[in-house]
């Protein structure tokens, strides 16, 4: 079952943005804050997303893969609307808080940062007790990821990716001549239906056709996101003079 390597490149890339986003209103090529070392130490700390945290969204997303489409046939038949409505249903498992889960944020900055109670001296390669620069930037990062502003973003930079998913799935969902011939007025939403053997490889040709654009036009409809422009305005105004590093 692929659905879960479309999941998973959807969440990595618009995780993976927003945090190379932030990275760089933290140092502006013009006036750089902090010297390059920190900025190093810094910059490293997203090894956990790309290692341990990128592990353990794959192992969950596979489970939430195989709950939701684990007891279907491949000979099974799918509508958009259906296919739809079975992606909404891993979104919910991936993205919905446990019922213990007490933290205002979303479950998901667990794959972007390690828990808090873990030493910040494991988030960046080489960084010790002194830097102090460099752990002001992971603290402040922790309290963005954990923020009502930054749940909203991450969560609209989702429904915009999966919503471009089904947009283009359904050029495959297309009824016939024959279709048309049988019934004039077909609904290729709910009438039009292909195998879940057919819907696997066309989803994958999706995620080869979206990493494979150059420039990619996924990235910058999520840049022009009027949610990103406001939340990267955020970070930059809390972090573009030397005063806001030195509290």
């Amino acid at each position: 079952m692929k659905e879960n390597v479309c999941y998973l490149f959807e969440m990595i890339f618009v995780l993976f943005s927003i945090v190379v986003s932030q990275n760089f209103f933290f140092f502006p090529p013009q006036t750089p804050l902090a010297p390059p070392e920190v900025q190093q130490q810094y910059l490293s700390s997203i090894q956990h997303l790309l290692g341990d945290g990128l592990t353990e969204l794959i192992t969950i997303v596979k489970q939430a893969v195989h709950k939701v489409f684990g007891s279907i046939s491949l000979k099974h038949a799918l509508s958009l609307l259906e296919l739809e409505q079975k992606l909404k249903e891993i979104r919910k498992v991936v993205e919905h808080k446990d019922s213990d889960q007490v933290a205002p944020y979303s479950p998901l900055c667990h794959y972007l940062m390690p828990d808090e109670e873990n030493p910040l001296a494991t988030q960046a390669c080489g960084l010790t007790e002194r830097d102090t620069a460099t752990i002001k930037l992971l603290n402040e990062t922790r309290d963005m990821l954990e923020s009502p502003d930054f749940s909203t973003v991450l969560s609209t930079c989702l429904n915009r990716g999966f919503s471009q998913l089904l947009d283009n799935m359904a050029e495959f969902f297309r009824p016939t001549e024959q279709d048309f011939s049988q019934n004039g007025s077909v609904n290729s939403l709910s009438s039009i239906s292909l195998p879940l053997a057919k819907i696997i490889p066309i989803i994958n040709g999706q995620i080869h056709s979206v990493c494979s654009e150059t420039p990619s036009h996924f990235v910058q409809d999520l840049l022009m996101m009027e949610q990103m422009k406001d939340f990267a305005a955020n970070v930059y105004e809390a972090f573009s003079t030397p005063q806001q590093l030195e509290k």
